[in-house]
């Protein structure tokens, strides 16, 4: 069961096209951001591993999408994570944050250079500073796919983020990503979190220039 209109075509009659007054509970994410120290606990074959790292985050505003009478507002965004003192790239991300106002939906899609891709939603009111997404891999809409290798060795079945706005401008989040790690019994939680502190405001989305 749903509650999804019988008229799938006709998009909304009214829309800001001013994509940073309309991003919801995603306003405080938007700019170019930096975080210096990042914690990621991975998993090794000795163990678990904790690892340092410094992350550049860009979240710039996208013009509004619609599916019809379905409305979003977003933030194109990208990753870059390297470990302190180090050139080469130990994380690379991109994606889209989401805002659906008419369902108080947030998702997050995302995409890494390891043959994997995900999208996780959550719900939240439009001032919330605090909320919580999560994709699973048996999930026909908010789910998880990875390729061959990674099903066999490392099989992620759910990935979890909370994202928290701070009262003095900086935000932060926490993810874990579950994996049943071949020929270990019980799930590996491997996590992340930082905060992030911002270096530049974001450009207004191309309609609202």
């Amino acid at each position: 069961m749903n509650d999804f209109p019988e008229d799938i075509f006709t998009e909304p009659s009214q829309i800001d096209v001013n994509t940073l007054h309309n991003l919801g509970p995603l306003r405080g994410m938007a700019g170019v951001w930096q975080g210096t120290r990042g914690l990621d606990v991975k998993p090794k074959a000795d163990g678990p591993r904790k690892q340092a790292f410094i992350e550049r985050i860009e979240l710039q505003p996208i013009d509004p999408v619609t599916n019809g009478p379905q409305l979003f507002y977003g933030l194109r965004y990208h990753t870059h994570v390297t470990k302190p003192d180090q050139v080469k790239t130990y994380h690379d991300q991109v994606g889209y944050w989401l805002w659906e106002p008419a369902t108080g939906t947030v998702i997050q899609t995302l995409a890494i250079p390891r043959g994997q891709i995900a999208m996780a939603s959550g719900s939240a009111q439009a001032d919330a500073t605090s909320f919580e997404l999560v994709a699973r891999k048996e999930s026909d809409n908010w789910g998880i796919r990875s390729n061959p290798f990674l099903d066999y060795a490392f099989n992620t079945v759910e990935y979890r983020i909370k994202v928290t706005i701070n009262a003095d401008g900086s935000w932060s989040y926490d993810e874990d990503t579950v994996m049943m790690i071949r020929g270990k019994d019980e799930p590996f939680h491997h996590t992340d979190r930082n905060t992030l502190i911002k270096l530049a405001e974001p450009t207004p989305n191309p309609l609202a220039r």
